[in-house]
């Protein structure tokens, strides 16, 4: 009674494969499945029974013990019999081996149930399998591993560790209309690439989507939820597990596992998989972002287009082409719209935002797919033209660009026209890609100066130009650094009686080796590169430190007035006033007697920047003189509007008084009666002869300057000259 109520299987059986049973307990029938009497009725039932993964081993290991001869001590050993049923069941079988006198052996032993052991060992054995390849995927998708390896790697473990036959990667494309097979093993492989259309409400995959919610279907055949996709029929999937891959801004896709047979899908499968599709969802998103501030960091955001860093990426590769194949060129275009500023100022920065977007499409119409268009900032554009058979072809491109702007853009409900200034480069590889856009942008800027609205080559005396102009700006830097840069100062005087009542400071380079250079050269050089800034503010504070010293030298004469030239791009900077007012605080100087003379330039660019400043320095105490007055592009309202104390009358029409030209002269007799007339002070430039003082003294011109009177001198001969008594007489100008 003991024995039949112990939960084993109690046994007595000979030695050896085909060993029958000579005692089996009645537990037989609860674990296997079958009657004491059918076990020991039945020699090979034992073998027969055995699973076939394990049969193998078992009876071999069977063969050696029994053949051994002598008695064992008891040995356990773990393997699976087949229940009646034909579900194995897991048993620990723990036998001693007796052999007697005679020589025979028999096997007295246990045999256990640890099914449902060995199942849990093998659901821990599973779980931790999948927490490692979900560990492993993720570690792999923090190293930045490219997202196709991170696929390919998620449907790997799948395979591994779920026995999937077939993993799926599915992105959503058309707006998630359709659905892509992106990365797949198995079967499906071969159809990587395809589409499908996703059925609402039937589909497996579009209820996984909708619900975002995993689907399982252990068995296709009985599924009455969803209708099978076509493509997975095909392939004779009969179950699956399907999850959501998230994203964002919506759904990535779908990630799924499939077996070829029913089976049936643990919760926690469903948790590896969607734990698997998380990890790859994290990554998506991180490469989204990334290309995202990649995208940003190398295309304007207003046009859409390459910008300059990607521009000349893309050139450097079109060069490293052209230097393995000789037989082609590439050309790069300089693109600059003429008179932009015009829109800004007139319409406003939005419509000039709007042009610039608009410009940027009809030049993504104009050229080919294989052409590059970028933007460079500003109203400036860029094109690199590959495979140009010759600069035939470069300059065909530019007249159709020309062509196309010669339509209309419509602005705000009205059209406006622009036309563009266009530069080109030719290249055959061995150049630098920052060169050739150099060399674009020089032939440009001599479009537009031969008047806009046409295109120039590049040509080896522009290069020279170049060179020459580089040469200038790299010798400036170090000019400046050793002192090579000095002032020379020319006296205004009253035409009354020629004494001196003010100076002009005038900028001087004396190159070590090329000997002076004339501001014309070098001041535009200083005005392109920045270097302006630095330049004035050192021509400020040396004229203001002069002055204060010739006022020291003769405390009881008359003060005179110091005039310094300003470049627009100085005031277009912002912070002047400031600047100027340390200035003028460190060196003493009267802020009434200082006298700065801008351009007309500066007024047709004006800007709030512009007048603001100005007003600041009105404010100061300074006083505002516009320099060669008549030759730009005057507007008589600035006259009023502005802050200005005088008017200088360009050399150019004083040459002519008192000679037979008369229309000149009738323009400086406008002039001066006009200033007379808003309460400004004249001052006539260029004076060189004694009827041109005469002419000035009687149209009722108060001041001038030029070689009648002095040409422009050093400070020390300004010091003596007022010492002397500050009277000019004429002199014959050299």
């Amino acid at each position: 009674m003991l024995l039949d109520r112990v939960p084993v299987i109690l046994y007595i059986a000979e030695a050896g494969v085909d060993g029958g049973f000579r005692y089996v307990s009645p537990q037989i029938e609860s674990m296997l499945g079958y009657s004491e009497q059918e076990w020991l009725a039945d020699s090979g039932i034992w073998a027969r029974s055995l699973h076939p993964d394990d049969r193998e081993g078992v009876l071999a290991r069977e063969q050696q013990m029994a053949s051994n001869g002598q008695s064992l001590d008891p040995v356990p050993e773990e393997y699976r019999l087949l229940h009646r049923d034909g579900h194995p069941v897991w048993v620990r079988d723990d036998g001693l081996l007796l052999v007697d006198a005679a020589g025979g052996s028999r096997w007295y032993g246990v045999m256990t149930d640890i099914t449902d052991r060995r199942r849990a060992e093998a659901e821990l054995e599973r779980r931790a399998a999948q927490q490692a390849a979900v560990a492993r995927l993720g570690e792999h998708a923090l190293e930045r591993v490219a997202i196709d390896e991170l696929f390919a790697e998620a449907m790997a473990a799948i395979s591994e560790v779920l026995g999937a036959e077939c993993a799926m990667v599915g992105q959503l494309i058309e707006g998630g209309r359709r659905i892509q097979l992106v990365a797949a093993t198995g079967p499906a492989a071969a159809n990587v690439g395809d589409s499908h259309t996703l059925d609402p409400g039937d589909s497996q995959s579009e209820h996984a989507l909708r619900t975002r919610e995993p689907v399982v279907v252990e068995d296709w055949t009985a599924e009455t939820r969803f209708r099978q996709a076509t493509p997975h029929q095909a392939i004779g999937i009969a179950s699956g597990i399907t999850v959501q891959i998230e994203g964002t801004d919506g759904p990535f896709g779908l990630l799924s596992a499939h077996a070829l047979s029913p089976r049936r899908y643990l919760r926690s499968d469903v948790a590896f998989v969607q734990a698997l599709a998380n990890v790859l969802a994290d990554a998506v998103e991180r490469e989204r972002t990334e290309a995202a501030i990649e995208h940003r960091a190398l295309h304007d955001p207003l046009t859409g287009l390459p910008n300059r860093v990607l521009f000349l990426d893309r050139l450097e590769h079109a060069l490293e082409r052209l230097r393995r194949r000789a037989e082609t060129l590439a050309a790069v275009l300089f693109i600059d719209l003429d008179h932009f500023k015009l829109v800004n100022d007139s319409l406003g920065h939005q419509a000039g935002d709007e042009l610039l977007a608009a410009v940027a499409a009809r030049l993504r119409q104009t050229v080919r797919p294989t052409d590059t268009v970028a933007r460079f900032g500003g109203d400036e554009f860029g094109l690199l033209l590959e495979d140009v058979g010759s600069e035939r072809d470069a300059i065909a491109m530019a007249e159709r660009i020309a062509a196309v702007f010669a339509r209309p853009f419509a602005l705000d409900s009205s059209e406006h026209f622009v036309t563009t200034s266009v530069g080109i480069a030719l290249a055959s590889g061995g150049e630098l890609p920052s060169d050739l856009i150099r060399d674009a942008d020089a032939a440009m800027y001599r479009a537009k100066d031969r008047g806009r609205a046409r295109y120039e080559l590049f040509d080896e005396l522009m290069r020279a130009r170049a060179i020459a102009r580089l040469r200038i700006e790299n010798d400036l830097r170090r000019a400046i650094e050793r002192g090579e840069l000095a002032l020379a100062y020319q006296p205004i005087v009253a035409l009354a009686d020629r004494s001196v009542v003010g100076v002009e400071a005038l900028l001087r380079w004396e190159h070590p080796r090329r000997g002076p250079i004339g501001p014309a050269e070098f001041v535009p050089v200083a005005e392109e590169t920045g270097l302006i800034e630095r330049i004035g503010r050192w021509v400020l504070a040396r004229a203001c430190r002069d002055a204060v010293a010739w006022s020291l030298e003769r405390p009881d004469a008359a003060p005179v007035w110091m005039s310094v030239n300003l470049s627009p791009v100085q005031i277009a900077q912002g912070g002047f006033e400031t600047m100027l007012e340390r200035i003028l605080a460190t060196t003493g100087h009267d802020p009434g007697l200082l006298c700065l003379e801008i351009t007309e330039s500066l007024l047709l660019d004006e800007t709030s920047t512009t007048s603001e400043t100005l007003l600041a320095l009105k404010r100061l105490g300074v006083q505002i003189a516009l320099d060669d007055f008549g030759t730009g592009y005057s507007s008589l309202s600035y006259l009023t509007r502005l802050p200005l104390h005088a008017l200088k009358v360009d050399r150019s029409f004083i040459s002519t008084l008192g000679a037979e030209r008369r229309s000149e002269g009738a323009i400086a007799e406008a002039i001066v009666a006009m200033a007379r007339a808003l309460s400004l002070a004249v001052i006539a430039e260029g004076v060189e002869r004694e009827e041109q003082v005469h002419t000035l003294r009687a149209l009722g011109c108060g001041f001038a300057q030029g070689y009648l009177f002095s040409e422009p001198v050093p400070a020390g001969s300004i010091a003596k000259l007022l010492h002397d008594g500050a009277r000019l007489p004429a002199r014959r100008p050299n």
